[in-house]
Protein backbone atom coordinates (compact mmCIF):
# COMPACT_ATOMS: atom_id res chain seq x y z
CA UNK A 1 0.00 0.00 0.00
CA UNK A 2 1.19 3.52 -0.74
CA UNK A 3 1.97 5.72 2.24
CA UNK A 4 -0.10 8.84 2.83
CA UNK A 5 3.16 10.79 2.63
CA UNK A 6 3.55 9.58 -0.98
CA UNK A 7 0.37 11.32 -2.08
CA UNK A 8 0.60 14.64 -3.93
CA UNK A 9 -0.09 17.87 -2.03
CA UNK A 10 -2.92 18.83 -4.39
CA UNK A 11 -5.02 15.82 -3.31
CA UNK A 12 -7.90 16.85 -1.04
CA UNK A 13 -8.13 14.09 1.54
CA UNK A 14 -11.68 15.10 2.45
CA UNK A 15 -12.77 14.41 -1.13
CA UNK A 16 -10.54 11.36 -1.54
CA UNK A 17 -9.89 9.91 1.93
CA UNK A 18 -8.52 6.54 0.83
CA UNK A 19 -4.88 5.54 0.58
CA UNK A 20 -4.34 3.68 -2.69
CA UNK A 21 -2.40 0.47 -3.08
CA UNK A 22 0.43 -0.03 -5.57
CA UNK A 23 0.67 -2.55 -8.40
CA UNK A 24 4.13 -2.79 -9.94
CA UNK A 25 4.37 -3.31 -13.69
CA UNK A 26 7.43 -3.37 -15.91
CA UNK A 27 6.27 -0.05 -17.36
CA UNK A 28 5.54 1.80 -14.12
CA UNK A 29 3.53 1.76 -10.92
CA UNK A 30 -0.24 1.64 -11.04
CA UNK A 31 -2.23 2.87 -8.07
CA UNK A 32 -5.63 1.44 -7.23
CA UNK A 33 -8.26 1.59 -4.52
CA UNK A 34 -9.28 -1.63 -2.79
CA UNK A 35 -11.98 -0.75 -0.27
CA UNK A 36 -14.58 -2.72 1.66
CA UNK A 37 -15.64 -6.35 1.75
CA UNK A 38 -18.36 -8.27 -0.03
CA UNK A 39 -19.24 -8.82 -3.70
CA UNK A 40 -16.43 -7.47 -5.88
CA UNK A 41 -17.01 -4.40 -8.05
CA UNK A 42 -14.33 -3.26 -10.51
CA UNK A 43 -14.63 0.38 -11.65
CA UNK A 44 -12.74 1.19 -14.88
CA UNK A 45 -12.32 4.84 -15.83
CA UNK A 46 -11.64 6.52 -19.16
CA UNK A 47 -9.94 9.76 -20.13
CA UNK A 48 -8.94 12.23 -18.77
CA UNK A 49 -10.18 10.65 -15.60
CA UNK A 50 -8.97 8.51 -12.72
CA UNK A 51 -10.38 6.81 -9.64
CA UNK A 52 -11.39 10.22 -8.26
CA UNK A 53 -14.30 10.08 -10.72
CA UNK A 54 -15.75 7.17 -8.75
CA UNK A 55 -15.33 8.69 -5.27
CA UNK A 56 -19.05 8.98 -4.43
CA UNK A 57 -19.74 5.55 -5.93
CA UNK A 58 -16.97 4.11 -3.74
CA UNK A 59 -18.45 5.80 -0.67
CA UNK A 60 -21.87 4.34 -1.45
CA UNK A 61 -20.69 0.80 -2.20
CA UNK A 62 -17.73 0.16 0.12
CA UNK A 63 -19.80 -0.53 3.26
CA UNK A 64 -21.18 -3.72 1.66
CA UNK A 65 -18.92 -4.43 -1.32
CA UNK A 66 -15.28 -4.85 -2.19
CA UNK A 67 -14.60 -1.97 -4.57
CA UNK A 68 -11.53 -1.95 -6.83
CA UNK A 69 -10.83 1.29 -8.71
CA UNK A 70 -7.50 1.44 -10.57
CA UNK A 71 -5.80 4.43 -12.13
CA UNK A 72 -4.49 3.46 -15.56
CA UNK A 73 -0.81 4.10 -16.15
CA UNK A 74 -0.45 7.77 -17.07
CA UNK A 75 -3.56 8.83 -15.12
CA UNK A 76 -4.42 9.93 -11.61
CA UNK A 77 -1.98 8.77 -8.95
CA UNK A 78 -0.26 6.19 -11.17
CA UNK A 79 3.13 6.81 -12.77
CA UNK A 80 3.08 8.96 -15.89
CA UNK A 81 5.67 7.74 -18.36
CA UNK A 82 6.18 10.05 -21.31
CA UNK A 83 5.91 7.03 -23.58
CA UNK A 84 2.82 7.11 -25.83
CA UNK A 85 3.84 3.79 -27.39
CA UNK A 86 2.78 1.96 -24.20
CA UNK A 87 -0.41 3.96 -23.57
CA UNK A 88 -2.86 2.70 -26.21
CA UNK A 89 -6.13 1.08 -25.08
CA UNK A 90 -4.77 -2.44 -25.64
CA UNK A 91 -1.81 -1.62 -23.39
CA UNK A 92 -4.08 -0.41 -20.59
CA UNK A 93 -6.24 -3.53 -21.05
CA UNK A 94 -3.18 -5.75 -20.73
CA UNK A 95 -2.11 -4.09 -17.48
CA UNK A 96 -5.65 -4.19 -16.09
CA UNK A 97 -5.77 -7.92 -16.82
CA UNK A 98 -2.49 -8.36 -14.97
CA UNK A 99 -3.91 -6.50 -11.96
CA UNK A 100 -7.04 -8.65 -11.93
CA UNK A 101 -4.88 -11.77 -12.08
CA UNK A 102 -2.58 -10.56 -9.30
CA UNK A 103 -5.57 -9.86 -7.05
CA UNK A 104 -7.14 -13.20 -8.04
CA UNK A 105 -10.48 -11.51 -8.62
CA UNK A 106 -13.50 -13.72 -9.35
CA UNK A 107 -17.23 -13.12 -9.83
CA UNK A 108 -16.61 -9.47 -10.62
CA UNK A 109 -19.25 -6.86 -11.39
CA UNK A 110 -17.42 -4.87 -14.08
CA UNK A 111 -18.33 -1.18 -14.47
CA UNK A 112 -16.86 0.68 -17.46
CA UNK A 113 -17.03 4.31 -18.57
CA UNK A 114 -15.68 6.08 -21.65
CA UNK A 115 -12.36 4.46 -22.70
CA UNK A 116 -12.94 2.10 -19.80
CA UNK A 117 -15.11 0.16 -22.25
CA UNK A 118 -12.40 -0.97 -24.66
CA UNK A 119 -9.97 -1.23 -21.74
CA UNK A 120 -12.14 -3.19 -19.31
CA UNK A 121 -14.57 -5.18 -21.44
CA UNK A 122 -11.92 -7.60 -22.76
CA UNK A 123 -12.12 -9.13 -19.27
CA UNK A 124 -15.74 -10.08 -19.95
CA UNK A 125 -14.99 -11.45 -23.43
CA UNK A 126 -12.26 -13.93 -22.55
CA UNK A 127 -12.75 -17.63 -21.94
CA UNK A 128 -13.06 -18.38 -18.24
CA UNK A 129 -13.89 -14.74 -17.61
CA UNK A 130 -13.71 -13.43 -14.02
CA UNK A 131 -16.70 -11.19 -14.81
CA UNK A 132 -20.23 -12.21 -13.80
CA UNK A 133 -22.07 -8.99 -14.72
CA UNK A 134 -21.37 -5.77 -16.62
CA UNK A 135 -22.52 -2.18 -16.20
CA UNK A 136 -21.72 0.12 -19.13
CA UNK A 137 -22.05 3.86 -18.86
CA UNK A 138 -21.45 6.18 -21.83
CA UNK A 139 -18.88 3.99 -23.52
CA UNK A 140 -18.35 1.82 -26.60
CA UNK A 141 -16.68 -1.38 -27.82
CA UNK A 142 -16.55 -1.08 -31.62
CA UNK A 143 -14.67 0.74 -34.36
CA UNK A 144 -16.21 4.16 -34.89
CA UNK A 145 -17.89 4.50 -38.27
CA UNK A 146 -18.56 8.24 -38.08
CA UNK A 147 -15.97 10.05 -40.26
CA UNK A 148 -16.01 12.89 -37.70
CA UNK A 149 -14.28 10.58 -35.23
CA UNK A 150 -11.49 9.84 -37.70
CA UNK A 151 -11.06 13.56 -38.36
CA UNK A 152 -10.94 14.30 -34.64
CA UNK A 153 -8.40 11.55 -34.08
CA UNK A 154 -6.20 12.91 -36.88
CA UNK A 155 -6.49 16.42 -35.45
CA UNK A 156 -5.39 15.29 -31.99
CA UNK A 157 -2.41 13.56 -33.61
CA UNK A 158 -1.46 16.73 -35.52
CA UNK A 159 1.12 19.20 -34.17
CA UNK A 160 -1.67 21.60 -33.17
CA UNK A 161 -3.68 18.88 -31.47
CA UNK A 162 -0.64 17.64 -29.60
CA UNK A 163 0.14 21.20 -28.51
CA UNK A 164 -3.41 21.73 -27.23
CA UNK A 165 -3.39 18.48 -25.28
CA UNK A 166 0.15 18.54 -23.99
CA UNK A 167 0.88 22.24 -23.58
CA UNK A 168 -2.56 23.57 -22.58
CA UNK A 169 -3.95 20.41 -20.93
CA UNK A 170 -7.01 20.78 -23.16
CA UNK A 171 -8.71 17.50 -22.31
CA UNK A 172 -9.37 18.08 -18.59
CA UNK A 173 -9.34 21.87 -18.89
CA UNK A 174 -12.09 22.23 -21.49
CA UNK A 175 -13.52 18.87 -22.50
CA UNK A 176 -14.48 17.76 -18.99
CA UNK A 177 -16.66 20.84 -18.28
CA UNK A 178 -18.10 20.73 -21.81
CA UNK A 179 -19.14 17.11 -21.26
CA UNK A 180 -21.28 17.85 -18.22
CA UNK A 181 -25.05 18.00 -18.56
CA UNK A 182 -25.14 20.53 -15.71
CA UNK A 183 -21.81 22.31 -15.36
CA UNK A 184 -22.68 23.43 -11.85
CA UNK A 185 -22.30 19.78 -10.79
CA UNK A 186 -18.58 20.03 -11.55
CA UNK A 187 -17.33 22.03 -8.58
CA UNK A 188 -14.13 24.02 -8.78
CA UNK A 189 -12.48 21.56 -6.40
CA UNK A 190 -13.57 18.56 -8.47
CA UNK A 191 -12.34 20.17 -11.69
CA UNK A 192 -9.00 20.88 -10.01
CA UNK A 193 -8.65 17.16 -9.30
CA UNK A 194 -9.05 16.38 -13.00
CA UNK A 195 -6.45 18.98 -13.95
CA UNK A 196 -3.82 18.40 -11.28
CA UNK A 197 -2.60 14.90 -12.25
CA UNK A 198 -1.47 16.31 -15.61
CA UNK A 199 0.87 19.01 -14.35
CA UNK A 200 3.32 19.19 -17.24
CA UNK A 201 3.88 18.29 -20.89
CA UNK A 202 5.62 15.07 -19.83
CA UNK A 203 2.67 14.04 -17.63
CA UNK A 204 0.07 14.52 -20.40
CA UNK A 205 1.09 11.72 -22.75
CA UNK A 206 -1.76 9.39 -21.74
CA UNK A 207 -4.80 11.59 -22.44
CA UNK A 208 -3.23 12.77 -25.69
CA UNK A 209 -2.51 9.20 -26.79
CA UNK A 210 -6.09 8.07 -26.11
CA UNK A 211 -7.38 11.00 -28.16
CA UNK A 212 -5.20 9.81 -31.04
CA UNK A 213 -6.47 6.27 -30.53
CA UNK A 214 -10.15 7.15 -30.96
CA UNK A 215 -9.63 5.99 -34.52
CA UNK A 216 -6.03 4.82 -34.32
CA UNK A 217 -7.02 1.67 -32.42
CA UNK A 218 -9.92 0.81 -34.73
CA UNK A 219 -8.61 -2.71 -35.51
CA UNK A 220 -8.40 -3.40 -31.77
CA UNK A 221 -11.97 -2.18 -31.22
CA UNK A 222 -13.18 -4.28 -34.14
CA UNK A 223 -11.52 -7.35 -32.61
CA UNK A 224 -13.47 -6.78 -29.39
CA UNK A 225 -16.76 -6.31 -31.22
CA UNK A 226 -16.20 -9.57 -33.09
CA UNK A 227 -16.31 -11.33 -29.71
CA UNK A 228 -19.48 -9.60 -28.48
CA UNK A 229 -21.45 -12.86 -28.41
CA UNK A 230 -19.53 -13.65 -25.21
CA UNK A 231 -21.80 -11.12 -23.49
CA UNK A 232 -25.02 -12.79 -24.63
CA UNK A 233 -25.48 -14.63 -21.34
CA UNK A 234 -23.84 -12.06 -19.08
CA UNK A 235 -26.20 -9.78 -17.10
CA UNK A 236 -25.78 -6.35 -18.67
CA UNK A 237 -27.00 -3.00 -17.38
CA UNK A 238 -26.78 0.21 -19.39
CA UNK A 239 -26.68 3.45 -17.38
CA UNK A 240 -26.70 6.31 -19.85
CA UNK A 241 -26.35 10.06 -19.51
CA UNK A 242 -28.61 11.41 -22.26
CA UNK A 243 -27.02 14.88 -22.30
CA UNK A 244 -23.60 13.60 -23.34
CA UNK A 245 -22.38 15.56 -26.40
CA UNK A 246 -19.95 12.78 -27.37
CA UNK A 247 -21.77 9.51 -26.66
CA UNK A 248 -25.27 10.11 -27.94
CA UNK A 249 -28.43 8.08 -28.43
CA UNK A 250 -26.74 6.51 -31.46
CA UNK A 251 -24.25 4.70 -29.21
CA UNK A 252 -26.96 3.91 -26.68
CA UNK A 253 -29.15 2.35 -29.36
CA UNK A 254 -26.27 0.26 -30.64
CA UNK A 255 -25.86 -1.26 -27.18
CA UNK A 256 -29.60 -1.85 -26.91
CA UNK A 257 -29.99 -3.38 -30.37
CA UNK A 258 -26.92 -5.59 -29.98
CA UNK A 259 -27.82 -6.87 -26.51
CA UNK A 260 -31.57 -7.32 -26.27
CA UNK A 261 -31.27 -8.76 -22.77
CA UNK A 262 -29.70 -5.57 -21.38
CA UNK A 263 -31.65 -3.32 -19.05
CA UNK A 264 -31.39 0.41 -19.71
CA UNK A 265 -31.44 3.25 -17.19
CA UNK A 266 -31.39 6.72 -18.77
CA UNK A 267 -30.44 9.75 -16.71
CA UNK A 268 -30.73 13.45 -17.50
CA UNK A 269 -26.99 14.04 -17.12
CA UNK A 270 -23.93 14.35 -19.32
CA UNK A 271 -20.92 12.18 -20.04
CA UNK A 272 -19.63 11.82 -16.48
CA UNK A 273 -22.52 9.93 -14.91
CA UNK A 274 -20.49 9.19 -11.77
CA UNK A 275 -20.00 12.93 -11.24
CA UNK A 276 -23.58 14.03 -11.85
CA UNK A 277 -25.60 11.04 -10.63
CA UNK A 278 -23.35 8.87 -8.44
CA UNK A 279 -26.14 7.60 -6.19
CA UNK A 280 -28.26 6.47 -9.14
CA UNK A 281 -25.28 4.67 -10.65
CA UNK A 282 -24.30 3.10 -7.33
CA UNK A 283 -27.87 1.89 -6.86
CA UNK A 284 -27.79 0.01 -10.17
CA UNK A 285 -24.39 -1.49 -9.37
CA UNK A 286 -25.53 -2.61 -5.92
CA UNK A 287 -28.66 -4.18 -7.39
CA UNK A 288 -26.59 -6.15 -9.90
CA UNK A 289 -24.09 -7.22 -7.24
CA UNK A 290 -26.86 -8.54 -5.00
CA UNK A 291 -28.18 -11.02 -7.58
Amino acid sequence: MAQASDLPPWLDRASYPWTPRTFETSEGRMRYLDEGEGPTVLLVHGTPSWSFEWREVVRALAPRHRVIAPDHLGFGLSDKPDAPEILAPADHARRLRALVSALELRDVVLVVHDFGGPIGLPLALEEGSPVRAVVVTNTWMWAHEDPKVARLSRFVASPLGRWLYRRLNASPRWLVPASMGDRSKLTRDAHRHYLAPFGSWAERAAPWKLGVELAGSSPYYASLWAKRSALANVPLEIVWGTRDPAFTTRELERWQQSFAHARTHTLDVGHFVAEEAPQALASVIASVASR
